[in-house]
């Protein structure tokens, strides 16, 4: 039995960043002159997708980890798997597109400003249940990174398969699932729902301006754990009448991306080890730290046991 299965995307992840060559007009939107070159004064090559970025920051953690996702017949794929097998995650319930290259994210970077992202959605959002045999998913927890809605009817199946084989289950999803009044029906069946403000205020109806409104909306919508995460300021868990805010950890941010999933597999593995809720989001916030002093979604996630990992990278 694993001890965590993920699901979710692979994609592979192109990282740019300019200096120079470009406008930010007052809206925040980044301009670029058509028909010009554009300089990039760095380069980088990396794999992401919430799917593998959870499976190899769990790991990472000590436990055994399986992938459930698709890519394409390339050398992307290919070099996805390779990534995932090296670093001690499963791959047996990985499938390969012949339709569909390998999920692609090319991510423009501006030094002391932020990051845009270009998504190409390839073999990922063909991924069904006919894929893999549902049957042979046994393990202590699902982590089900966000799903399209062309995935939805797999999505509430693998929730509905966890609910029958009593498989604990923690769910980021996306901001267009979120809005699907069928979720709602859903928030019982997942132990642990991970969201950041913005899609907490999706899900409640409710502005995020008014966090005691927001958070005791959260408390009516359900009765398990809601983890709303709010960027570089801080991280707050609702359970029953509990309420836990601990603050972000302040670091010089080298690439943000991947930073969410790094809180995610952080927060499991704690949660999976200790069953501590406050202890939990501690280490979720120092593997986010951690993971965004390094270019990749995964080259700075930290290795050990726990607490252990912070002096063990």
């Amino acid at each position: 039995m694993f001890d965590v299965i993920t699901f979710g995307s692979g994609t592979k992840d192109v990282f740019f960043e300019m200096k120079e060559g470009f406008a930010v007009d007052e809206r925040n939107n980044i301009c670029f002159p058509l028909g010009s070159k554009m300089d990039i004064t760095k380069m980088e090559l990396a794999s992401g997708g919430g799917g593998t970025n959870v499976a190899v920051g769990l790991s990472k953690q000590g436990l055994f980890v399986s992938y459930c996702g698709k890519i394409g017949d390339d050398g992307a794929g290919y070099q996805i798997i390779k990534e995932l097998k090296e670093n001690k995650v499963d791959t047996r319930f990985v499938s390969i597109s012949k339709e569909k290259p390998t999920n692609y994210s090319v991510v423009l970077s501006v030094p002391n400003k932020d990051r845009s992202i270009f998504v190409y959605r390839g073999a990922s959002g063909d991924h069904n249940s006919s894929d893999f045999p549902m049957r042979r998913l046994n393990a202590r927890w699902f982590y089900l990174a966000p799903f399209s809605l062309k995935k939805k009817d797999l999505f509430y199946a693998l929730i509905d398969y966890a609910e029958l084989k009593s498989i604990k289950l923690m769910v980021n999803p996306s901001k267009a699932q979120l809005k699907e009044e069928k979720i709602k029906s859903y928030l019982s069946k997942i132990s642990v729902l991970l969201l950041n403000k913005e899609e907490a205020s999706i899900l409640t109806e409710v502005s995020i301006k008014n966090e005691d409104e927001l958070f005791k909306k959260i408390k009516e919508i359900s009765s398990n754990l809601v983890i709303i995460t709010n960027g570089e300021k801080d991280v707050v868990a609702v359970y029953k009448d509990n309420l836990y805010k601990v603050s972000a950890k302040k670091v010089e941010a080298v690439c943000k991306t991947g930073a969410g999933d790094a809180f995610g597999s952080g927060f499991l593995s704690e949660l999976i080890r200790s069953g501590d809720v406050e202890k939990s989001l501690h280490f979720g916030i120092e593997n986010a730290a951690s993971c965004v002093l390094k270019m990749g979604a995964k080259n700075g996630l930290l290795k050990g046991t726990g607490s252990a990992s912070l002096t063990k990278k």
